[in-house]
């Protein structure tokens, strides 16, 4: 890029975008496009909000600064109807080109003084005079000029629109031929441009149906590259060998299922069925299960170590935390009872174990003792050996990087059989077909969307603090009515303290939620005689383990209550103590962060009280309440909210208060979070690839896509057929990109 530009502009665009070659600069599309002879809505204009609008200057004044030596220039502009004031300070030569009745592109961020928006010391590029002089006296090529759409490309604050504009000319004016990765016969069949012809109408159209051509083609061409590389990385996989695991008749499966004391459901059943066929292939599973809370994914994957422990195997779990590994290595001894449990010899492996426990569970787990072993991520360090590990199976996948799946995948092909093992992925928070297709495209999935028979509905509400504060009161009066029912509580709060949020959190949540958006208000800008209006109220602190503790052992209506802390910076042996005394009653309330997410188990909790709900994802406040309603009780969850009404944040309150279908929830959640934040670094390993792709409103693309890339790479698994579309993923996908894609 350096070459084609030069130092100066190709560092920075580096510095600003992170852009390293010419693929970079030109995949930096633009976000909209606008006329020349259009002005823009600046009454629709935010405070606080980076914008680039088209517009009219109005008049231009001059006058002296009251506070300190110096001048402000004042430039009004106009769109027609609203007005905004442009400000300069010392800056009294603008005033030449600033005239009145010139018409230009000028971008910054908007602010409030004083009632009336402003963008002090913005960026500006002028339309030539001459050309609207032309434009005005009717001559068809000037006519043309000034309704040629003009991009307005995602700028900063040290790179403007139009910098980006004249960088992307002349990258296109020294462009060479480009190959496409699209094969021609697709291309021509769904009538798709060039791709080069694609860049040039992107960025340079001639009128609105160029643009548009250009991104629906330039769309489908992300989704095609996408998708091949998923599924060229899926038959790679599938060429790894794999040892069979089959059950025997009257072994150890038949042995477990005879024991239930309950009917499978029908989905446990079908997805039962599609693992057993994975696991008798001599190629390794790779497949995703997805499920409702509760919807009994651990049984499933229970099952199928059974079947791997057969044939001697050892089957790993790796889980998010210590709170929930520990629970996990519980619920299984007590799912397998006495006899089976002797013979798989479960283990527990972490990182905060005494010495002595962790070199046993090693030893256990290295001479192959120990078909089942349980653990943290203290499963993939550097001295964890494994004698014959067939199955690796990954509880909740979101919580874990995509490079700690494939250090425990490895301890398998080093093991005595020099076997890929199998992986089983489960997650509770549900997928969008389009999302799976895009983030887990090279895995096969399975759905459990039918929950077992007892589990009791759950009544969700929210608490708008923000409009009725003196609720808060409530909330405590109805949570001692629960325990006063002999029931049990917990409270989840966002932080450990003030300023330590919970670690170990998903990256996918924010600590404003997935959008950014906690409900506050922004605050004003410095006005143009340099005095600050006043800021608008603080937000109330964010609610932390520590602060809701002390206020709720002194609170009138849970005097007397047993009220203990549950959070990330206690010891294993703290944690696990206390949720142990939790599940025997002996704590009414349990004051946590987000540790007690997913997979914990006490059928005898019936409220979940979520404070700052607004913090949390749609998918996490649905794991919370997952929490609640296990056993014979009906459950009860309370979201409170400081956020305000109409707010994206309320809406995602909103959305898990209305709703307890989780699938419904995943794609509400999908249309509210931005793109980014779909295809997270968690989930695909690495900053998004996509530029024009949405995966919340282009499904029909995407499903074009991995349709035909299918069909390619079945024919040509290694692309030699196809040097264009091996160029693309060799080209898009760096190193670090692909084999974090290969993890997931």
């Amino acid at each position: 890029m350096t070459n084609a530009l030069g130092g100066r502009t190709a560092g920075a665009l580096k510095r600003a975008f992170g852009h390293e070659t010419v693929g970079d600069l030109l995949a930096h599309y633009p976000r909209r496009y606008a006329r020349r002879g259009e002005l823009t809505a600046l009454s629709e204009l935010a405070i606080g909000e980076s914008v680039t609008i088209v517009a009219e200057v109005l008049d231009v004044r001059e006058r002296t600064m009251r506070a300190r030596r110096g001048s402000i220039l004042e430039v009004r502009i106009s769109d027609g109807q609203g007005i905004l004031t442009l400000t300069f300070f010392n800056q009294a030569w603008r005033a030449k080109d600033l005239v009145t009745g010139v018409r230009g592109i000028f971008a910054g961020k908007v602010g409030d003084y004083r009632g009336n928006r402003q963008l002090a010391h913005p960026d500006y590029e002028l339309f030539e005079s001459g050309d609207d002089r032309a434009a005005e006296a009717g001559d068809a090529e000037a006519q043309r000029w000034a309704k040629q759409p003009i991009p307005i490309y995602p700028a900063s604050a040290s790179v403007a629109s139009w910098q980006v504009a004249k960088s992307v000319e002349v990258a296109l004016d020294t462009l060479p031929p480009l190959p496409d990765s699209v094969p021609e016969g697709i291309r021509g069949e769904l009538q798709f441009m060039p791709l080069r012809e694609a860049y040039e109408k992107v960025h340079r159209p001639e009128r609105d149906r160029d643009w548009k051509a250009a991104r629906e083609t330039l769309k489908f061409d992300e989704a095609f590259v996408l998708q091949s590389a998923l599924l060229q990385q899926r038959a790679e996989v599938r060429q790894s060998p794999a040892t069979s695991r089959t059950p025997k008749a009257g072994g150890l499966l038949d042995v477990f299922d005879r024991a239930l004391p309950f009917d499978l459901t029908g989905d446990q059943s079908l997805v039962g069925s599609e693992i057993a066929r994975d696991l008798e292939a001599d190629v390794p599973m790779n497949r995703l299960v997805q499920g409702e809370v509760g919807s009994g994914k651990t049984l499933v994957a229970l099952r199928a170590m059974l079947a791997v422990a057969e044939s001697g195997g050892q089957s790993a779990l790796l889980a998010p935390t210590e709170v929930l590994a520990s629970q996990h290595l519980r619920s299984i001894v007590q799912t397998l009872g006495p006899d089976l449990a002797a013979r798989l010899r479960p283990v527990l492996l972490t990182g905060q174990m005494p010495v002595a426990q962790r070199r046993k569970a090693m030893l256990a787990i290295v001479g192959g003792q120990a078909h089942v072993v349980v653990g943290t991520h203290a499963l993939i360090s550097d001295g964890v050996e494994f004698c014959d590990l067939g199955l690796v199976v990954v509880d909740e996948q979101h919580r874990f990087g995509v490079e700690q799946r494939e250090a425990l995948r490895q301890k398998g092909a080093a093991g005595t059989s020099r076997q890929s093992p199998h992986v089983l992925v489960l997650t509770a928070t549900p997928i969008p077909r389009t999302v799976a297709m895009t983030v887990f495209g090279d895995l096969d999935v399975s759905t459990i969307a039918e929950l077992p028979k007892g589990r009791q509905p759950i009544e969700s509400f929210v608490v708008p603090l923000v409009d009725r504060p003196g609720w808060i009161s409530r909330v405590w009066e109805r949570s001692a009515e629960e325990i006063a029912r002999g029931r049990q509580v917990f409270v989840v709060c966002p932080a450990i303290d003030r300023t330590t949020p919970e670690a170990g959190d998903p990256a996918d949540q924010s600590p404003t939620g997935p959008d950014g958006d906690d409900g506050g208000r922004p605050g004003e800008h410095a006005g143009a005689d340099d005095t600050a209006a006043p800021p608008t109220a603080p937000r109330p602190p964010i609610a932390s383990v520590e602060e809701v503790l002390a206020a709720l052992r002194v609170a009138p209506a849970l005097q007397g209550r047993r009220i203990e802390p549950l959070h990330g910076r206690m010891s294993s042996a703290e944690k696990d103590e206390t949720m142990q005394r939790f599940a025997r009653g002996e704590i009414d309330v349990l004051v946590a962060t987000t540790v007690i997410e997913v997979g914990v188990d006490v059928p005898n909790a019936s409220t979940m009280v979520v404070l700052d709900a607004e913090r949390f994802g749609v998918s996490q406040l649905h794991q919370l309440r997952g929490r609640v309603g296990r056993g014979g009780y009906a459950g009860l969850c309370l979201l409170v909210t400081h956020s305000e009404e109409g707010s994206v944040a309320r809406q995602r309150v909103e959305a898990v208060a209305s709703t307890s279908d989780g699938f419904e929830l995943a794609q509400i959640d999908l249309d509210l979070r931005r793109e980014g934040d779909v295809l997270g670094s968690v989930q695909s390993g690495g900053r998004s690839s996509l530029r024009l792709l949405r995966v919340a409103h282009d499904g029909d693309v995407i499903t074009l896509a991995r349709e035909h890339a299918a069909e390619v790479i079945e024919s040509d698994p290694s692309l030699a057929d196809h040097p264009a579309l091996a160029a693309a993923l060799a080209r898009r996908l760096d190193d670090a990109s692909r084999t974090a894609m290969s993890k997931n």
